[in-house]
């Protein structure tokens, strides 16, 4: 069975939560509003992934239990990966190298600059930037995640809250 990596990039976050550390910045409205919405989406084309990895981060882990909620997967079952925090390209590989193989589709919630230098080193997508909120969709053709690198993944969906091509 192929391999399907979703990348996630945390909802919009807050910004005015002055005095606040970056790991601990929450999201703000708009962030608590689109990153449901986004399930929602993933939902209607029947892409609901079976392992979901996540910053610890407030605002990836919030964004990440949005997710879950909208796909009736307990929260407790976000597993939280440290290294994706702050993560570059080789940081994030290491991690989706290691997934357990029993998994075909598995959702990784980060940040940038790491996800958008990530699937462009795996799918030569050729994208600026991933909004906040957006998602891709990476094909791989193996049944091992060890064998996923550097372009050995096809871009199969880039969607985010301001798409208006959406569903």
């Amino acid at each position: 069975m192929a391999k399907q990596l979703v990348l996630v990039r945390h909802g919009k976050s807050d910004w005015a939560a002055s005095g606040t550390a970056d790991f601990d910045r929450p999201l703000n409205h708009r962030g608590n509003k689109n990153a449901p919405e986004m399930a929602e989406r993933m939902s209607k084309r029947n892409l609901i992934p079976e392992l979901l990895v996540s910053s610890p981060a407030k605002r990836a882990l919030t964004t990440a239990k949005h997710f879950a909620e909208t796909w009736n997967i307990p929260k407790e079952e976000i597993h939280k990966e440290p290294s994706i925090y702050e993560a570059n390209t080789t940081a994030l590989l290491a991690v989706v190298n290691k997934l357990d193989p029993k998994y075909d589709r598995v959702a990784l919630f980060g940040h940038n600059p790491g996800l958008t230098d990530f699937l462009n080193y795996l799918a030569d997508a050729h994208i600026y930037n991933l909004p906040t909120a957006s998602m891709v969709y990476i094909d791989f053709p193996f049944d091992d995640w060890s064998m996923v690198s550097h372009h050995t993944g096809s871009l199969q969906l880039f969607d985010y809250p301001k798409n208006t091509d959406s569903i």
